[in-house]
């Protein structure tokens, strides 16, 4: 492959600005849009320190997590962001960690959460219920129908 070098330490989304995927901007508010879009699109899950034992003065080897909410009825939920300026907006402090909509599903079912919080705080808020989260783990994709919108498995045409 000459002219195109590759090692271990190139990222895994190479000349990404952080900035929305342009096909999950446009579907953005749109719900099944959205579905539709998150599991081939990047998007960002915040990593944040663990709070418990004072951490040591310039310790970089902190612990960190994914962060979860906790809704009123017990229900956890992973965040995720569509781009770092959302993400920034919620917690400057939080290291972004990219990664695809459907890997995040993967994550937030794999730390027991029942939804996905997309964009939280931001006019593009979505939340991604349970059987949503599951079958984007699955690597399902969602299509239209005359009849609706169904989560199909494979690639399909």
């Amino acid at each position: 492959m000459a002219g195109h070098e590759r090692s271990l330490a190139s990222p895994q989304f190479p000349g990404d600005d952080g900035s929305v995927a342009p096909v999950l901007a446009e579907a953005l508010g749109d719900d099944i849009a959205v579905l539709q879009a998150l599991p081939g699109v990047r998007v960002f899950v915040p990593i944040v320190p663990l709070l418990g034992d004072a951490p040591v003065e310039g310790d970089k080897n902190a612990d960190m997590a994914a962060v979860l909410m906790t809704g009123a009825d017990g229900r956890q939920a992973l965040l995720a962001f569509s781009s770092i300026a959302t993400m920034a907006a919620w917690d400057a402090q939080a290291r972004p960690v990219p990664v695809l909509g459907r890997d995040a599903a993967l994550a937030a079912l794999d730390e027991g959460a029942t939804a996905i919080l997309l964009d939280l705080g931001s006019p593009s808020f979505s939340v991604v219920e349970h059987d949503d989260v599951q079958h984007l783990a699955a690597g399902h994709r969602l299509v239209l129908s005359e009849v609706g919108a169904a989560w199909v498995s494979g690639t399909g045409p």
